[in-house]
């Protein structure tokens, strides 16, 4: 294994770099790595204190460069022979955090970058457990930092307030994409081209960190989402998909899939939900995608089709169709059309929003009805029962429900005169399950 440098971006908030170079020296084994610190021009005192520290290549900005410009600043003095890990100041490392990364890194040359999991659960990259305090959190992270290869779960996209990038992988793909400076939307852009150059990348359940959150764009939010638009916008001229696909999550099928199955997502866009649903469920999974950039993606971690119609001879276990029924002209002809993919006792999971809910009924009371023109077909729970029985199915059908306020429940209380089955008005969405006759 390789040697790590390790590059963190400063700005400000000394207490945080201050606790974050101390839990790397505490927890990083000697002599396996560097620290190269790039100081975007901070006003408080961490210039002054950078400078009285040992062991640690620094580079001092004369301006706020912003994040990719550094963090490639960073990277160009780093050892050339060393892996890079890119490492956010407002963190604090664990017992065994960087060999637990390398861990997974060197398990397989097609890996290519690898992050560790923190006390924050953006993109799904959060632990089980909670603390009160960093003694507490330590003891837990030296108990969850046992390495573990059922722990790493592939991802489409890693956060990158802590990533190791294989040296071989950064040779290939090159460096941070300086026009999101000042950041954000950088680490997206990154993951995709990670793919595109064929490697894989992993989340080690069996590294953990802790992150404050502390960025300094986060303190001024009209800032903050000025420059993520800006961002989202170059991201999508470049890539042809927008990144709010990254958090798509199809959540709604998990209570109802089984471990070592076959599975087919609809609409499986860049693969998010098929890798999420590989980890849990150690399943096969396939999909179909018509839109040529996101199927370009989606196909770099599964077989995906560009159309129902070409898969053949091929059945599956569960046939994810998410909301896809609200859209389709014909509902009861395409559930039809689903049959001949399913094995004997296969299922069909999807969803729909209920038409019939508070939120709806309260909009159409006050005369507002914020009518969405891209759907075809707004349903309620009786509806889809009908439709099942047309197209030959046996449905059973799950309400998830939301919390009332007090005027909802009084609504709710009221409408029961009509109706006393009041699960109807609560529930905002329904899932659905459907087996064949």
């Amino acid at each position: 294994m390789r040697n790590t440098s390790i590059i963190i971006v400063t700005y400000n908030n000394l207490e945080y770099t201050k606790k974050c170079i101390e839990s790397i020296k505490r927890y990083t084994t000697n002599n396996t790595y560097e620290i190269i610190i790039v100081d975007n021009y901070s006003s408080d005192d961490t210039y002054k204190w950078l400078l009285k520290q040992k062991n640690i290549r620094l580079i001092l900005n004369k301006e706020n460069l912003g994040y990719p410009i550094a963090c490639n600043q960073g990277i160009k003095i780093a050892n050339k022979d060393n892996d890079i890990l890119l490492l956010n100041n407002d963190t604090i490392v664990t017992k065994n955090w960087l060999n637990n990364l390398k861990q997974c890194l060197y398990s397989n040359k097609l890996i290519g970058v690898v992050g560790s999991v923190s006390n924050n659960n953006e993109n799904i990259q959060g632990v089980h457990f909670t603390y009160d305090n960093f003694k507490e959190m330590q003891k837990l992270a030296k108990i969850n930092n046992i390495s573990n290869k059922e722990m790493w779960e592939e991802k489409v996209f890693l956060i990158g307030y802590c990533i190791l990038i294989k040296r071989e992988c950064f040779n290939k793909v090159g460096y941070l994409d300086e026009n999101y400076t000042p950041g954000y939307v950088d680490d997206n852009d990154y993951s995709i081209r990670v793919a595109q150059a064929g490697y894989k990348q992993y989340l080690c359940h069996d590294s953990f960190i802790h992150h404050y959150l502390g960025s300094a764009f986060r303190k001024d939010w009209d800032k903050f989402y000025k420059i993520l638009d800006k961002n989202r916008n170059y991201f999508y001229n470049k890539f042809k998909f927008k990144t709010e696909l990254f958090d798509t999550l199809d959540t709604y099928s998990y209570p109802f899939l089984t471990n070592n199955s076959s599975i087919l997502i609809i609409n499986c866009n860049i693969g998010v939900s098929a890798l999420r649903i590989k980890y849990l469920y150690k399943s096969k999974v396939t999909g179909v995608e018509e839109d040529y950039y996101k199927r370009k993606i989606a196909g770099k971690f599964i077989k995906v089709y560009s159309k129902l119609s070409k898969i053949k001879n091929k059945k599956y276990d569960y046939i994810l169709i998410n909301n896809i029924l609200e859209f389709t002209e014909y509902p009861i002809e395409y559930l039809k059309t689903l049959k001949k993919y399913l094995t004997k006792n296969g299922k069909i999971i999807g969803q729909f929003e209920n038409i019939n809910s508070i939120d709806h009924i309260y909009n159409l009371l006050n005369d507002n009805w914020y009518f969405n023109h891209s759907k075809t077909n707004y349903y309620t729970r009786k509806d889809f029962e009908k439709i099942a029985n047309l197209a030959g199915y046996s449905i059973n059908i799950y309400s998830w429900y939301k919390t009332l306020n007090d005027y909802e429940q009084e609504l709710v209380d009221k409408l029961k005169v009509i109706n006393s089955f009041n699960y109807q008005y609560i529930s905002y969405s329904y899932s659905l399950q459907l087996v064949d006759k």
